[in-house]
């Protein structure tokens, strides 16, 4: 069953059948397959549940334990939403589209020999509800990690409100805020398109000087341009409209938009690690053509691919004195 449930991570259940019985003397059936990975995701999901209502007692979890080179080292978090195809409820119909919201936590280090940035500890959260369901878990895991006592921690994530009122509620008065970068610079060229018309080489030379400042520090120099040009007239509604959200979307993350001093620091300014996550854990295994998931099936699955990744799988078949080492 452990093997049947390991593969299942990875590929189809048709599949692991297939492998199954090519590797083995015994007939697996995918039906039998599917029912390992309920029975096992049930489990992840219910110690889950213990734990997330040991945490709101008040008994927080062990820290897990790290090396000393990489306890040292800042840590990283952030969190991004993915689609995700199911079945509708009465089972006809359209296919139903859900987010899932997803979240990573790793250490940044540094590769010896080329000293390119690597993450170390790499864990992940997720789960199908909104950012109130996600919160718990991310404190959770966040404490696991070592969020308390950390030298450096970082938040990085795209201008969704609700993963910035995370941070805002559980690490905003200890951890630096980061919005990604090319997020930003995608909302630069929107409010470049619609006032300057974006075929014009205007448009692409004031984005090209925006998106420069913008990167060296001068965020500043960004919403007085874009203020001066709020107060021009004849300016069509289209225009003013799209000025304005933009520059209250900079001014919102004014302290989040420092990305000369980020760099300087050695931290990231793109979320590329959450995006990495999201393609790993959902995309690569929950929306293969034709798939459509119920609501139960798609979290048995979702815990046990969390329970590989963060290293914990082995605790869902073995007791703790006999989990392989």
């Amino acid at each position: 069953q452990r093997l049947g449930c390991l593969l299942s991570i990875f590929v189809p259940f048709e599949t692991v059948a297939t492998l199954l019985n090519s590797l083995t003397s015994v007939q697996v059936s995918c039906v039998s397959v599917w029912h390992w990975v309920q029975e096992a995701g049930q489990k992840a999901m219910d110690r889950l549940k213990s734990q997330l209502d040991d945490l709101a007692s008040g008994k927080p979890p062990e820290q897990e334990l790290l090396e000393e080179g990489i306890s040292m080292l800042p840590l990283l978090m952030g969190a991004d939403g993915v689609m995700v195809p199911f079945r509708p409820e009465n089972g006809k119909g359209s296919t139903v589209w859900r987010e899932v919201k997803v979240a990573v936590l790793a250490r940044l280090g540094r590769r010896k020999k080329s000293n390119a940035p690597q993450l170390y500890q790499r864990r992940l959260v997720a789960v199908l509800g909104d950012v109130d369901a996600l919160r718990p878990r991310l404190w959770l895991e966040a404490i696991r990690q070592g969020v308390l006592s950390a030298t450096q921690v970082a938040w990085l994530s795209d201008g969704g409100a609700g993963f910035w009122g995370i941070y805002t509620a559980c690490f905003g008065f200890f951890a630096t805020g980061i919005l990604d970068f090319y997020h930003a610079s995608q909302n630069l060229w929107k409010g470049a398109q619609s006032w300057l018309d974006g075929r014009s080489k205007k448009a692409r030379d004031w984005f090209a000087l925006s998106r420069r400042r913008l990167r060296h520090g001068e965020a500043n120099m960004v919403l007085n341009d874009i203020a001066s040009a709020l107060k021009l007239g004849g300016l069509p509604e289209t225009a003013q409209k799209a000025l304005r959200n933009l520059y209250e979307y900079l001014d919102t993350h004014k302290h989040h938009i420092q990305y000369e001093k980020y760099k300087e620091l050695g931290l990231p300014i793109g979320s590329g690690m959450v995006e990495s996550a999201c393609k790993w854990l959902i995309q690569q295994r929950f929306k293969g053509v034709g798939m459509r998931w119920s609501e139960n099936g798609f979290n048995h699955l979702l815990h046990l691919r969390l329970a590989w990744v963060n290293g914990r799988f082995d605790k869902l078949f073995f007791a703790p004195e006999d989990s392989p080492k």
